[in-house]
């Protein structure tokens, strides 16, 4: 129980942090924020290790929690730039579907699912499809063929694609960090806060983008780096008590968070066929855990 109740405050952490990086994203860049996000959370790292006093663990334990840095990096950038130009009730469960991440590694690793994750699986894929149109459009871009058809069908909603993107680095971060902490929790956090540190700071060489304009304009992504390296080391620790298909997908809830505080702050809205798949995308990742909870 304990490793569900750490996986269920991480995702806790990670949809206030979410909600914070995509509103602050809508007036910083997205480079900045996230530089001050992890700057901030390598200190809390570096901190936690200090205080913990343990040695590096073995070089492959450190190789996967800079892996995680990698995906984990990749899978934030696309989510905070989704919600800030997607509406987050739409791109934060279609992000939350990367949880069928850990569930095919738990099967590829010889887990079997019970018929009602099964069922949350295809739940869920059918949720994304739902959440990512838009109603009232006139036409629709097939990717496919290249070709624009005129019919009045939807289209892609805006943030959908990169919400697509986020869930598989955020997914398969949640694969990677599990293995990464079964040398040692910090140290795995620790290492994926240095490198994505070091990847965030190319990039803000290469797009140089605009820096806080103070302590009050940074105040929201310190925020989020606290609340997100929190978060982190939270449901590391969470997979080295428990599966992690199963605290996987617990930490994908961070939607519920996220859309709650956009509706009550924000006040957004979205459309009946919309709304339909976003449930459907919650649903679908909680009958994911609870067919692992039962399995």
């Amino acid at each position: 129980m304990l490793a569900l109740a750490l996986a269920l405050c991480s995702s806790l952490a990670w949809g206030v942090a979410d909600f914070l990086a995509g509103l602050k994203s809508r007036s910083l860049p997205v480079a900045s924020v996230m530089l001050v996000a992890v700057s901030t959370g390598l200190v809390l790292a570096a901190a936690v290790v200090a205080v913990h006093g343990a040695g590096p663990p073995a070089g492959p334990y450190l190789g996967l929690g800079a892996l995680s840095a990698v995906l984990g990096s990749v899978g934030l950038a696309a989510l905070y730039r989704g919600l800030a130009v997607g509406a987050m009730s739409v791109v934060a469960p279609i992000a939350a579907s990367g949880a069928a991440v850990p569930v095919a590694f738990g099967l590829a690793s010889g887990e079997r699912p019970a018929g009602v994750q099964v069922a949350g699986a295809l739940l869920a894929v059918v949720g994304v499809v739902l959440a990512a149109r838009e109603e009232g459009s006139t036409e629709l871009v097939d990717e496919t063929i290249g070709q624009v058809a005129n019919g009045g069908r939807g289209r892609v909603a805006r943030g959908a694609a990169l919400a697509v993107v986020a869930a598989l680095g955020l997914g398969a971060f949640l694969v990677v960090i599990g293995a990464a902490s079964r040398g040692d929790v910090g140290w795995a956090i620790l290492t994926n806060r240095v490198v994505s540190l070091g990847l965030l700071a190319v990039a803000a060489l290469a797009l140089r983008p605009r820096p806080p304009a103070g302590l009050r304009d940074a105040a929201p992504a310190v925020a989020v780096g606290l609340l997100e390296t929190t978060a982190n080391t939270l449901i590391a620790l969470a997979t080295t008590l428990g599966l992690v298909s199963l605290v996987g997908v617990l930490a994908s809830l961070f939607p519920v968070v996220t859309v709650a505080l956009a509706r009550v702050v924000l006040g957004e809205r979205i459309g009946a066929v919309q709304r339909l798949g976003t449930l459907g995308a919650l649903a679908g990742v909680v009958l994911i855990a609870a067919g692992n909870r039962s399995a």
